[in-house]
């Protein structure tokens, strides 16, 4: 019983920190949908559909994590089958996407950068002529999603932000072991209740 106390808090806490991560980013999702400095990127007749539509995608990522961390939460305390079951299906739904999105951005990879480039030149040269706010921030957004620093991978003056780490692998191994903790869990529970 031991072990599956300490599975059952590892699930807990795990998936504690994953709706906290998904609470951060659907926030960040939704203030930069609605914050005052980067509404005027969505109101334009030649406003980024590329912005428009990683924001989007944002908020989405950001709910649904929300409801995978509750999800993991409530069924590893409660020891519900039914929870970790649906928590196991939406991590293998999220697993699927990601891999599925890995496969599509390495065969489109040259549409996927000409892309990218051409939206980050044209958001650059507004910024340079106009100094405003919100294209500043989308600039400092791109440098800490793309891992980049500049057009040509020195720092700008138009945004001197450090450069953060990547994260891709880190996210696809912890979704990796939430999977397999939450079978664990649900296993262990069955057993447990088959026992008595």
């Amino acid at each position: 019983m031991g072990g599956m106390q300490c599975i059952k808090y590892l699930v807990f806490v795990f998936n504690f920190i994953f709706w906290l991560a998904g609470t951060g980013v659907l926030a960040l999702g939704l203030w930069l949908r609605f914050d005052s400095r980067t509404s005027g990127l969505f109101e334009g007749e030649d406003s980024p559909s590329v912005f428009l539509t990683g924001v989007y995608i944002l908020i989405a990522a950001g709910a649904l994590m929300m409801v995978v961390g509750f999800l993991g939460c409530c069924g590893a305390i409660k020891e519900s089958p039914c929870m970790l079951g649906l928590f196991f299906l939406f991590l293998l739904l999220i697993f699927a996407i990601e891999v599925a999105a890995g496969i599509w951005g390495l065969s489109n990879k040259d549409r996927v950068i000409e892309d990218v480039t051409e939206f980050y030149k044209q958001t650059y040269t507004n910024y340079k002529d106009t100094k405003q706010d919100a294209l500043k921030e989308t600039l400092r957004l791109i440098h800490f999603g793309l891992n980049c620093c500049g057009p040509t991978g020195t720092v700008i003056d138009a945004a001197r932000d450090i450069c953060p780490k990547q994260e891709g692998l880190e996210v696809l191994i912890t979704t990796i072991f939430g999977m397999i903790f939450s079978m664990m869990l649900c296993c262990a529970i069955k057993k447990s209740r088959d026992f008595v």
